[in-house]
């Protein structure tokens, strides 16, 4: 049964929601893309046409966000990785390529810490192994209290202003208003959740010199969220993976940069 129904957009139930996901091409190892916060699947869309002549790809919407949903259930990264193996095994796949964007380099890293044997490789975009430091969980926690009173907008405003290159609101209009549209079309619920699960994290620096898993890391030269810092740091931990510097790039480098990012996947993958 596995690769029964392929397309865009489907719907599957996994551990207790309805989880939505984009399953394109074909490939006994597929590729899972997990989008970052506080965005969906969407993210990816550059990705899965690029390598879906070539290999099976799957981007799926993390519980809460895009068309899965769930405004009920708290939020964490272990139940986000619970998720994934628990969907992998809803589409009888024994193992996979997880590739995670910030939040989903989070889940990635979470999942391949609990469950190494479930993958074959790991890719790390503009993400960091590190739990947050008592300011910054502050700040999340002050953010949760503002948006109970005002509502997302300052908060989902100012996210945006930290994620780009400063090109990239000069020059790439369409890209930031497109992704400014999937930050908004989050419930100020599911924003809070998250940034609670961003607070609550575990580090995952201390096993990463137990990963055996081909690695490839990817960071955007600029980005201020997860700073090019934390992944050089990681590539030194993880001994055999690759590191990768996107110029002209901020948090969200598969979108600045879609044509070297792309090319860097592909690289990557067909060395596997």
């Amino acid at each position: 049964m596995p690769n029964a129904s392929k397309g865009c957009h489907l719907t599957i139930p996994v551990n207790h929601f309805l989880l939505s996901y984009d399953d394109l091409g074909e490939g006994n190892v597929p590729v899972i893309f997990l989008h970052g916060f506080p965005f969906d699947k969407s993210m990816w869309q550059g990705q899965l046409a690029s390598l879906k002549t070539d290999y099976r790809v799957i981007a799926c919407d993390i519980r809460g966000f895009g068309k899965s949903t769930d405004e009920v259930s708290s939020l964490s990264m272990d139940l986000f990785g619970e998720d994934l193996v628990a969907f992998m095994n809803t589409l009888h796949i024994k193992k996979a390529i997880v590739c995670g964007l910030s939040m989903g380099g989070f889940i990635a890293l979470n999942a391949v810490q609990r469950f190494p044997d479930r993958f074959a490789a790991l890719i790390l975009c503009d993400t960091q192994c590190i739990a947050d430091t008592a300011e910054i969980k502050t700040k999340r926690y002050k953010s949760i209290d503002a948006i109970a009173v005002n509502g997302v907008t300052d908060f989902n405003e100012g996210f945006l202003k930290k994620v780009f290159h400063a090109d990239s609101f000069r020059d790439k209009k369409e890209l930031v208003e497109s992704l400014r549209k999937v930050v908004f079309a989050n419930s100020p619920h599911i924003i809070s959740m998250g940034l609670t699960a961003l607070a609550e994290r575990a580090e995952t620096c201390s096993s990463l010199s137990g990963i055996r898993l081909p690695t490839l890391i990817i960071c955007g030269r600029r980005d201020s969220v997860t700073p090019l810092a934390q992944s050089e740091s990681m590539h030194t931990a993880i001994e055999g993976s690759v590191l990768h510097v996107i110029e002209d790039a901020g948090h969200v480098s598969n979108l600045e940069q879609p044509q070297l990012f792309n090319k860097h996947l592909l690289d990557f993958l067909s060395a596997l």
